[in-house]
């Protein structure tokens, strides 16, 4: 073959400059590890579901009219989008719900041309939705765009609908909505912040029932006795059940809404004592209107408000870097108060570490195996180096397509670890076997690269065919595999290469070094 008859003439040079190949060598694979921290991070790729979920928060307190009106004004504007197919909508969500919402929050549900058959990316469109939803266009209502299956995924990961979610934690709740307006001032400023808001926490009127705790013990009424009574009075308690036909419906014990519309109706309503006499609520309660938060939210016991946000037009992973910094500069928090990062970043985070380390217990099994097999640790580190040889094509592909590391990268760097010892295996195995016979150390490298030379180009060869479908897909769900396809096309081409010029010299210099120093012991013998 005219590549075999190309390759002995190439080597034959490559032997000559050893150490300038070994030296050149290690300055790819040195620059190639300080490049690894300037790659951005991400979870996993945004996939283009030709779909957009868009959660729309208006005002606490906002009717159902007044929602429902926002909502049609806003399919409104979506469909003058051409790639926009259809629009569809919900306003709130029952109390039974897994997850309750009261009518001030409404749900569109965007369906537009799949990315095959459209000529805007999903990145202008989602773009051209943000400016149509703007603050300008509908002002003092909150707009989250997201898709149905990341929706869901930041919804498992973190509570939110968004990629990132700031958790503020503390006691007082004036003290936490103060905090979290000035990390939402400092995180505006941050270049590629998009669908900023603080979880909704506003002040509404109240009727506000505190037991009078001397007056009630004075009647052998204790606190739970009276707030009890207050409950079932409002909110009313199931008491039986019905039956009529093949239908059970609960029975609801109540005061009637219409009796008690004043502080003085209700003050008036009479409660049972333990000796059977009746006492009126006003006599150990206080009774009156005044302002509370429209909600309390806890998580691990302590309360906490959320500062949400996307992340449009560069990489998770240098974005929390940078919120991270300004609000480490920027905001002081009390104490008793702190704040967590959740969301996708988190995840990421987490899975990242994880892969870390079990790649570092893989690789210490593979060096265990390889010394169980050749039976020298030197000969098993030599065909270990092919993994930092490797490295370097997967580390320049994921720089010409984005430079973005994401969980799929990371698995394929794991498989293509496995294809360059393979590889590795297959070239220092035949060169002890040659050598084995007889042959010279140096006849020994040239012949056995030189005949190895095809089951290692038809394993990269193979292996590439294998992976373009995959780096060259369109479509939906084509974002998770491409990264993988990538990483390991980018690097099988540098760990084919290298491994058939660097690891014969490699195998030359250390084999030749051992017998030197083989030959010095035994003369001192």
């Amino acid at each position: 073959m005219w590549i075999k008859r190309a390759y002995r003439p190439m080597l034959a040079l490559v032997m000559r400059l050893r150490w300038a190949v070994v030296v050149l060598a290690l300055l790819l694979v040195a620059l190639t590890v300080a490049a690894i921290p300037r790659l951005g991070r991400e979870f996993l790729p945004v996939m283009d579901e030709a779909t957009f979920i868009i959660s729309v928060f208006s005002p606490p307190g906002t009717s159902l009219g007044e929602s429902t009106r926002i909502g049609r004004e806003m399919e409104t504007r979506l469909l003058t989008i051409p790639e926009v197919t259809s629009v569809s909508s919900r306003t709130g969500r029952a109390e039974a719900d897994e997850h309750a919402h009261d009518v001030n929050t409404h749900e569109i549900l965007v369906n537009f041309i799949p990315p095959d058959e459209r000529e805007k990316t999903r990145g202008e469109i989602l773009t051209e939705v943000r400016t149509l939803l703007s603050p300008e266009n509908f002002p003092g209502v909150l707009v989250s765009v997201g898709q149905p299956i990341q929706h869901r995924l930041d919804h498992l990961l973190s509570g939110v609908s968004a990629q990132v979610a700031l958790k503020l934690f503390g006691p007082d709740l004036s003290t936490l909505r103060q905090k979290a307006g000035e990390i939402k001032a400092v995180i505006s400023e941050i270049e590629g912040v998009a669908d900023l808001q603080v979880e909704q926490q506003v002040q509404v009127e109240q009727l506000q029932i505190k037991v009078k705790r001397h007056e009630a013990a004075r009647y052998g009424l204790k606190v739970e006795d009276v707030t009890h009574f207050t409950e079932t009075a409002f909110k009313g308690e199931t008491v039986s059940q019905v039956i009529q036909g093949q239908r059970q419906y609960a029975l609801l014990i109540r005061v009637d809404p219409t009796i008690v519309n004043t502080i003085e109706s209700v003050g008036n309503l009479e409660l049972k004592t333990p000796s059977g006499a009746f006492v009126r609520l006003k006599q150990v309660a206080d009774i009156s209107f005044g302002y509370g938060p429209n909600t309390i939210n806890r998580e691990n016991v302590s309360r906490r408000i959320v500062i949400q946000c996307n992340v449009q037009g560069r990489d998770l992973g240098n974005f929390i870097a940078e919120v991270q910094q300004k609000i480490n500069a920027h905001i002081d928090l009390p104490e008793a108060y702190f704040l967590t990062y959740g969301g996708q970043f988190e995840s990421q985070q987490s899975a990242q570490r994880r892969i870390l380390i079990q790649t570092g217990f893989v690789i210490a099994g593979i060096c265990v195996l390889l010394f169980l097999a050749m039976g020298s640790f030197r000969l098993s580190l030599l065909v270990m180096l092919n993994l930092p040889l490797a490295l370097i094509g997967g580390v320049v592909s994921i720089f010409l397509t984005g430079g973005v590391l994401s969980i799929p990268s990371m698995v394929g760097f794991i498989l293509l670890f496995g294809i360059a010892v393979r590889n590795g295996i297959i070239l220092v195995t035949h060169i002890n076997t040659l050598r084995s016979e007889g042959m010279s150390l140096y006849d020994a490298v040239m012949k056995g690269a030189e005949e190895r030379i095809s089951p290692v180009l038809m394993t990269a060869l193979t292996t590439g065919l294998g992976m373009l479908p995959l780096a060259l897909a369109h479509g939906s769900g084509a974002e998770l595999q491409k990264p993988l396809a990538i990483v390991i096309s980018g690097g099988m081409i540098t760990a084919t290469l290298l491994t058939l010029l660097v690891l014969p010299v490699l195998y030359y210099i250390v084999e030749l070094s051992w017998i030197a120093g083989f030959q010095r012991k035994s003369a001192n013998l």
